[in-house]
């Protein structure tokens, strides 16, 4: 499994990440998009990669945005598996842990959404709700009953540059709405998209 073999890459942008997301935050940059906001697919979309797509947005400032779709899973894979690619102590670990695709972009860097009651070394906490952090120990954490109480294991991210989301928008690309835990975690994959648009904010 070549998931998540990437992560001392994943760190050093989390690391980053810690810096921009605060930016972000303070930025008051496009009032409808912020971390811990939704981005919805419009139902017209036909690229194959956003068609139905649900991003959770973990970074925006004039410099481009960041996000996480929280809808497409590509398999499951055991637990033990993933603590082995990751170089933590598989031993007694049972069970398994769904993976979703979460963008086109780095393919190879695993970001991991988190309940906020999780605060593990490396986790930035986006909106007082959810954070996301790319810190491999937060497998064994799960793997020894130590770890968040809901979580959601994704393989890359989407992007945008400066400007573009904005154009996007502008042309009724995408929807927004504000996260809600319960949407991200624990509603079925195949609900989320039609149960976000319930809760646009965002003339498509």
């Amino acid at each position: 499994m070549r998931t998540i073999c990437l992560f001392a890459l994943s760190l050093l942008a989390l690391l980053g990440l810690c810096n921009i997301m605060a930016l972000g935050q303070e930025s008051g940059f496009e009032e409808d998009v912020f971390p811990g906001s939704l981005l919805i697919a419009r139902p017209g979309m036909v690229d194959p990669v956003f068609q139905h797509s649900v991003i959770l947005i973990f970074h925006h400032t004039g410099e481009g945005t960041l996000g996480i779709i929280i809808n497409h899973p590509i398999g499951v894979r055991s637990l033990a598996g993933v603590l082995k690619a990751v170089g933590e102590d598989p031993r007694g670990v049972r069970g398994s842990v769904p993976i979703y695709a979460g963008g086109p972009m780095e393919i190879g860097m695993a970001f991991v959404l988190v309940s906020a009651d999780y605060r593990g070394a490396g986790t930035v906490n986006m909106d007082g709700r959810i954070a996301i952090t790319t810190n491999p120990r937060i497998f064994g954490d799960i793997g020894n009953q130590r770890g968040p109480r809901r979580y959601l294991i994704a393989l890359g991210y989407a992007g945008w540059g400066p400007g573009q989301l904005e154009m996007e928008l502008a042309d009724h690309d995408w929807s927004t709405a504000t996260e809600d835990p319960a949407l991200v975690f624990d509603e079925d994959r195949t609900k989320v998209w039609q149960d976000a648009l319930a809760r646009r904010g965002r003339a498509i």
